[in-house]
């Protein structure tokens, strides 16, 4: 059966746990090394990956070219402008061309339903780089990141700030997996999707709600943010001014346990919902996170190719 990494919980935990493993091993073996040099055993050598980017993006393009390249395979950007499926093609049938040509299939897209629709249509894997509604990709290298820094994931005690977007769904989802704590400080009515934070607990994490900044940070090993308006949604003047309160900035870090390590995904708006003092900041593991990327990414590749 074709594995599909739309969500977290399509792996599970355990699997989760594996591709982290992994990660750590692989990286730790790179150490030195030169960034396109292919890993010894080039457990990818021969596989193409496709990757098709209907929304703009660094990280998540450089990563997974990265990525492959590491593993030994190759990899091939589509632009939704330059490609058949930007002029009309349906999904299904692009996902049926796509799955006779390459291995597996990355997308950066907005609807989420479009990613499923992929999966259903295609014979290889499917992996989700973003869509509006989760962004798993992101969370394990953010669990990476936890990781290398000391912290274990059960109990671990995490603080988000701002609003309940697709990066807090997909971490709401990691805390019912590893059995997490994190604490939503945000304004009413920002809140993330229900589901997600329905089945997390029902799964054994922690989801709490505060609408005080200061309690959401109180004693927290690692405090996350993200931009207040997610790219391509509607927001503007009336979201940022009800985020304010809850910029991530030295007197609010002061709130968190002593040393907790401050992440955010970027693209970062420095002024508005974190300041340059934190992000620039001794305790900030951005860069980690954003390298990590590439290493989580692989752990993924190599479980949906059924080598994990």
């Amino acid at each position: 059966m074709t594995r599909h990494f739309i969500d977290l919980s399509d792996a599970g935990g355990d699997a989760v746990a594996a591709m982290l493993g992994d990660a750590l091993d692989r990286k730790a073996a790179r150490a030195g090394w030169p960034k396109g040099k292919p890993d010894a055993d080039a457990p990818l050598a021969g596989r193409v990956l496709a990757m098709i980017f209907e929304k703009n993006s660094t990280r998540t393009r450089v990563s997974f070219d990265m990525a492959m390249r590491q593993l030994g395979g190759s990899a091939l950007v589509m632009e939704s402008g330059s490609t058949q499926l930007g002029r009309g093609e349906t999904v299904a049938d692009t996902a049926r061309v796509l799955s006779r040509m390459v291995d597996a299939i990355m997308i950066r897209t907005d609807d989420h339903a479009k990613i499923e629709e992929l999966a259903r249509h295609a014979d290889v894997p499917v992996i989700n780089g973003l869509t509006d509604l989760s962004h798993p990709c992101q969370i394990m290298a953010d669990l990476l990141t936890i990781i290398e820094r000391g912290h274990a994931l059960p109990g671990l005690q995490l603080a988000w700030l701002g609003d309940g977007n697709n990066v807090l769904h997909s971490l709401v989802e990691a805390a019912g997996l590893m059995k997490f704590t994190i604490r939503v400080g945000g304004p009413a009515g920002y809140e993330p999707d229900g589901g997600f934070v329905e089945r997390a607990r029902a799964a054994g994490g922690e989801i709490r709600f505060t609408q005080d900044p200061r309690e959401a940070v109180a004693g927290a090993q690692v405090v996350v943010t993200d931009c207040w308006v997610s790219m391509g949604q509607a927001g503007g003047e009336a979201q940022i001014a009800a985020m304010q309160p809850y910029q991530v900035n030295a007197a609010l870090m002061q709130a968190a346990e002593p040393g907790a390590l401050f992440m955010h995904c970027l693209p970062a708006h420095r002024g508005e919902e974190v300041t340059d003092e934190v992000i620039d900041g001794p305790n900030s593991v951005v860069w980690d996170e954003a390298e990590n990327r590439i290493h989580a990414q692989k752990s993924v590749l190599r479980w949906v190719l059924g080598q994990l």
